[in-house]
């Protein structure tokens, strides 16, 4: 059995009220103690926040879950929906010309990405995989300046606008 110690601190106290106030945030006199006894702790937060799967494996792609996308030579808006998005793929590029991936709320543009703007030739492959938030009346969309040049990839939610993770 584990033995017992009592603990005085005023600034340990006055974390425990503001944390759990019903536990003597009014004010009732309590006391700390700590023990030498081990106590294991089950985390049970995913369970009770509804959500059964590791984070990892919650943001797997499934068919259903992602929407594919294959830009060249034009601007595609390709997600104009609020929530937190993972955007991963290539780019193939075989000229000259330039892609880019803007994210804007129809006032303001703001590059994320940039593919071989130098407008020399070049041949190759750029991966990508990143995560953007949308507001509302923002979107994301990628502009193809050539024949030569392909923005290939898949976008999939991985949660809504309050940050509530969709499952696959």
């Amino acid at each position: 059995m584990g033995q017992e110690f009592f603990i005085n601190s005023e600034q340990l106290e006055d974390k425990i009220r503001s944390l759990l106030p019903s536990q003597g945030g009014a004010g009732a006199g309590f006391d700390l103690s700590a023990s030498t006894q081990i106590i294991p702790v089950i985390d049970l937060t995913e369970s009770a926040e509804g959500s059964q799967l590791r984070e990892d494996l919650q943001r797997s792609f499934s068919l259903t879950s992602i929407t594919r996308f294959n830009v060249n030579n034009t601007t595609t808006t390709i997600i104009n929906t609020t929530g937190y998005f993972r955007l991963f793929g290539a780019s193939h590029i075989t000229g000259v010309g330039s892609i880019f991936v803007n994210l804007t709320d129809g006032v303001t543009t703001k590059t994320l990405l940039t593919v071989n703007g130098d407008g020399t030739p070049q041949i190759g492959n750029e991966y990508f995989d990143f995560m953007v938030f949308l507001s509302a009346g923002e979107s994301v969309s990628v502009t193809s300046s050539g024949t030569t040049m392909s923005f290939i990839g898949v976008s999939r939610q991985i949660a809504d606008i309050s940050g509530n993770l969709v499952n696959p």
